[in-house]
């Protein structure tokens, strides 16, 4: 599934893709500055979260918690060199949950992956809109 999109349309964006993924893993793939972080940031308030979100760059796993009490978890593997190190940070444990996770740079840690996992592709168009593919298997 495909949808075109700017940055007025976020938040029915996030709502569509909660509805359409069959599967609590979303990875999300893409250039830098192709609006990962921001989709997740929105997702992760269309499910609840009332926290400050941001970008785990540093921390590689940012953790919240819906209102509802649901468990959310917020990875970016930009800084990592080895599938290595996100095994040794308990990726598998993390993933072994009923959480969502929400995972940039996926590319990364690709053995490690559920294999139903969701993918995103994030496109920037050269007018500067989105274009947003979703597809439920990887």
């Amino acid at each position: 599934m495909e949808k075109n999109y700017t940055l007025a349309d976020l938040s029915d964006v996030a709502r569509w893709l909660i509805e359409n993924a069959n599967s609590k893993v979303l990875l999300f793939y893409g250039a830098m500055g192709s609006g990962k972080t921001t989709l997740i940031k929105e997702i992760s308030y269309q499910l609840g979260v009332e926290d400050v979100t941001s970008s785990p760059t540093f921390s590689l796993v940012n953790e919240y918690h819906s209102a509802k009490g649901d468990l959310l978890y917020h990875f970016d593997f930009y800084r990592i060199n080895k599938e290595e190190e996100a095994y040794d940070m308990g990726i598998e444990e993390y993933l072994d949950q009923d959480a969502w996770c929400f995972i940039e740079w996926p590319e990364k840690v690709e053995n490690l992956l559920p294999l139903d996992s969701v993918v995103i592709q994030l496109t920037i168009n050269q007018d500067n809109t989105r274009t947003i593919e979703l597809s439920n298997n990887v």
